[in-house]
């Protein structure tokens, strides 16, 4: 069912030697780039008509128009399961109480006397966020993207999902829903490549946005990269992943366990196991038949994801080799079920997000922990984070110096212009001292 990766015996290589021999999902955007490209341009060009045109060939479904009747908004929510309503609000509430802790405020440094830079932090005026629609529907990514955006303080908030077929063109109601809770009423039918377009040049009905962000196909991911420089985005996302680091202590069936549930979003989504036992390795095994059995989105989802290249057990020959395969491979999801799980959760470097012990699944995540699940797959969690307040705010530097703070440092300035052969920077100083500059 799921394959074996031998790290024991030798000594671990370093860098990329190291990441090359750890299973990875393969995502080409730059093929998906050149579909999406026409696509893009076409938004461009016909606006509304173009997308509606989409609408029909990609979702089945006919449109007068994308944009959602705030009508649909309110329905949605008032027919809302009370249950899943009760469980949108709690996932809003902890989502919001662990974003709002995220704002930054301004600080001023005094450099000199009469020298100071202050940084404010600007919310981005308007962004276009994007909740998948496709294989399972995320009213948890609705929540995910509006809670931080709202709490870096974005005045302007719009929301794309594609059109569903079995609701009548709207996106699925669970979205409206959540966005109705959220009181974001500026909301799209459009998926894919065409709602990431929409954004980025605006059309008859939808304004220009600065950011995108949100996870999607491949096709969301292209047409992120194919903007990119016109518009901000979060992240290229790829297909999802886990990566367990377990020893001995470990249960297997919760392992197993959670390796399904990230196995079920999608054929390509990886999970891996990294391991020093070989006894938790042989009873992981053998627990995800039973378990696989018992679970739905078997054939489509979850046995191609773990019979896939880009999932495997890993075995090393202790917990420090696992921490080092784990910091290589960079996981989006990182679960630590160990005998020291919270000491060696702290001394990891690479994850988009790290889940402490076997009270901590990623599922909790996902939905309840509080904290964000829009995280960097494919290895990015080396160089990226995951989405957060500070996603949706730009720091400006404010600098105010009085003429005898300039006048202290003008020399070194006129010397560093000259060094860098810019005179006329260096020029710029000295008009400002009648030509002659202090301490020179």
């Amino acid at each position: 069912m799921i394959s074996r990766i031998d790290l024991r015996g030798d000594a671990l290589p370093e860098g990329a030697a190291l990441r090359d021999l750890l299973p990875r999902a393969e995502l080409d955007v730059e093929a998906a780039l050149e579909k999406v490209r026409p696509i893009c341009e076409d938004v461009h060009h016909r606006g509304d008509a173009a997308l509606i045109d989409y609408a029909q060939r990609f979702d089945g479904v006919a449109l007068d128009r994308i944009r959602v009747p705030e009508a649909a908004l309110t329905r949605a929510l008032a027919e809302l399961d009370p249950a899943v309503r009760a469980a949108l609000e709690e996932s809003i509430t902890r989502a919001r109480a662990v974003h709002r802790a995220q704002r930054r405020t301004e600080h001023t440094t005094q450099v000199a006397p009469g020298g100071t830079v202050t940084e404010k932090w600007v919310p981005v005026e308007r962004v276009g966020l994007y909740a998948p629609g496709g294989r399972s529907v995320y009213p948890s990514s609705v929540i995910m993207n509006v809670v931080p955006a709202q709490e870096a303080g974005v005045a302007s908030i719009a929301l794309a999902s594609p059109p569903q077929a079995d609701f009548g063109g709207l996106p699925h109601p669970t979205i409206l829903a959540a966005c109705a809770l959220l009181g974001v009423d500026e909301v799209y039918a459009a998926g894919g490549a065409q709602a990431v377009a929409m954004f980025a040049y605006g059309t008859e009905s939808c304004a220009p946005a600065n950011m995108v962000t949100g996870p999607g196909n491949v096709w969301v991911a292209a047409a992120k990269r194919y903007f990119t420089g016109r518009i901000g985005i979060d992240a290229e996302a790829g297909p999802t992943e886990i990566a367990v680091l377990a020893d001995r202590t470990a249960d297997p069936v919760h392992v197993a366990a959670d390796l399904i549930s990230q196995a079920e979003h999608d054929p390509l989504a990886a999970a891996v196991l990294v391991t020093d036992s070989l006894d938790l390795a042989e009873a992981v095994e053998k627990e995800l038949t039973p378990q696989i059995a018992a679970t739905k989105h078997v054939e489509d989802r979850v046995e191609p994801a773990l019979r896939g290249r880009q999932s495997a057990i890993v075995l090393v020959d202790g917990i420090e080799e696992g921490l080092k395969v784990v910091d290589a491979y960079g996981a989006e999801h990182l679960e630590i079920q160990t005998a020291d799980a919270a000491a060696l959760a702290h001394r990891v470097r690479n994850a988009g997000a790290v889940f402490v012990g076997p009270y901590a699944p990623v599922s909790l995540g996902d939905y309840c922990a509080g904290s964000n699940h829009v995280l960097p797959t494919g290895g990015c969690a080396c160089h990226s984070s995951g989405l957060s307040v500070q996603s949706f705010l730009r720091g400006i530097h404010i600098v105010d110096y009085t003429r005898d703070a300039l006048a202290e440092v003008a020399h070194h300035v006129v010397t560093l212009a000259e060094a860098e052969d810019l005179p006329a920077h260096g020029a710029a100083i000295k008009a400002r001292f009648g030509w002659k500059v202090p301490g020179k």
